[in-house]
């Protein structure tokens, strides 16, 4: 088996790679400076943002292969297997922004890391720049260096962290431009969850295996679950849960018509396994009760 290394500090990515350290918690990478690699793997108990600017092989992520397109953002969280497949040799060439959780502790950024939820996509949706937002990327990659070769002060850790959170609000923006410029398949995406939630409750999965949750439907279709959660978001306006629960309760109110079934009975068709679980989302999604519903229709 393929022995996977560590990679637990930005001292020993750069030493990996054959670069100096000028700051023991953040470090960018020319790409194109590096030595050739062959086939790896990397346990990364690190944070880092590659920016591919051609193909030059393929990468492996969370056990994955993706082969990078030019100008491509590829995020990778603490916790990720990150490697290179080719049993060639590949001259790699981009950038590579590495980042120890420590930089943050004590920072705003450090709350809301959280909320960048790109660093948890798979690989297949990383984030494809114009030649223009990979401009404004290397600008970002820029500052965070010249700080880095500044003379370390008291103001040093500030700035680089303010570039990295300009750096991370622009990829949000461009996420959702991406997501924007490929409505097409999207609203392909809506039309399949819709199909895998209709045939999921016409086959009696509700009440053997409850609602199904927002990272089993990612799954069944496909996606990671974040990514999944805030394509369903940008097109509906709602969560992902939010819109299977309304999905759910669309079919409690069918079955509500049949009044020889007790809402304790309708509740377990539903897969709730406490009435009053089911009862207390028809109220906060349908403004009554479903005894209320039931004899007002």
């Amino acid at each position: 088996m393929e022995e996977i290394k560590r990679v637990d500090t930005v001292g020993q990515y750069n030493q990996y790679v054959g670069v100096n350290t000028l700051h023991p918690l953040v470090s960018v990478v020319n790409l194109d400076a590096v030595k050739s690699m062959y086939r790896f793997r990397q346990y990364m108990n690190v944070y880092a943002i590659f920016l591919k600017d051609k193909n030059c092989g393929a990468m492996s992520y969370g056990g994955q292969p993706y082969d990078y397109d030019e100008g491509t953002l590829v995020f990778v969280a603490p916790g990720q297997i990150y490697g290179v497949d080719s049993e060639l040799e590949m001259k790699p060439s981009g950038y590579a922004l590495i980042f120890q959780p420590d930089l943050l502790k004590g920072s705003q950024l450090g709350n809301s890391i959280k909320n960048y939820s790109f660093f948890s996509y798979q690989v297949s949706e990383a984030l494809h720049l114009s030649q223009k937002e990979r401009s404004t990327i290397i600008e970002c990659l820029e500052k965070i260096t010249g700080e880095m070769e500044q003379n370390l002060d008291q103001h040093s850790k500030t700035l680089i962290i303010s570039h990295l959170e300009l750096l991370l609000n622009y990829c949000t923006r461009f996420y959702d431009r991406q997501f924007i410029t490929r409505n097409h398949s999207n609203k392909d995406v809506l039309v399949r969850f819709e199909k895998l939630l209709t045939e999921y409750f016409d086959s009696g999965q509700l009440e053997v295996l409850g609602i199904p949750s927002v990272s089993w439907c990612a799954g069944m279709l496909f996606f990671s679950s974040n990514y999944f959660g805030d394509l369903i978001k940008k097109e509906t306006g709602s969560t992902a849960l939010d819109y299977i629960q309304t999905r759910v309760i669309e079919v409690a109110k069918t079955r509500l018509f049949d009044v020889s079934k007790s809402i304790h009975d309708v509740a377990t068709e539903l897969g709730f396994k406490y009435p009053h679980h089911f009862t207390r989302l028809f109220k906060r999604k349908v403004g009554l009760t479903p005894n209320d519903f039931r004899h007002v229709n």
